[in-house]
């Protein structure tokens, strides 16, 4: 009985953990039309920030570079541009970053929180909520 109680105690523990965490692929959606748009790979830099890349696009762009960003990401290409930048943990929020739209090239503060398998991804101005994505983790 008592294997039971602590293989049950460690599996909660592991699921908690892995609950607070959002390294691993994401996929994004398109807030206008609500279809995929991209995978957005998340993980920590040298510094210990998480930062986000998109490693895959699901729609067809524009254009395949981020011409509308205004910072050293100008020109980039799209896949593996790093859209999220400087995050760090703050209890189940992680705050602290920046994430650019490519597809306007501005940047805003973020948030992010982790519900199941699910991200909520807020972008921030003077610390409101202006946008909200509902971000799905890719096994």
């Amino acid at each position: 009985m008592s294997k039971k109680l602590l293989l049950s105690f460690a599996l909660s523990f592991i699921g908690v953990l892995s609950f607070a965490q959002i390294e691993g692929k994401w996929k994004t959606i398109d807030d206008e039309t609500g279809k995929p748009k991209s995978i957005v790979e998340i993980s920590k830099d040298s510094k210990g920030k998480y930062v986000g890349k998109i490693v895959q696009l699901l729609i067809k762009p524009e254009n395949n570079n981020c011409v509308k960003c205004k910072d050293d990401r100008k020109n980039k290409p799209l896949i593996g541009l790093e859209i999220i930048r400087g995050l760090s943990k703050d209890g189940n929020e992680f705050s602290g970053g920046t994430i650019t739209n490519p597809k306007d090239g501005k940047s805003y503060k973020t948030e992010i929180v982790r519900e199941g398998d699910q991200l909520k991804v807020k972008a921030l101005i003077l610390g409101i909520a202006v946008k909200t994505q509902t971000w799905h983790k890719v096994d």
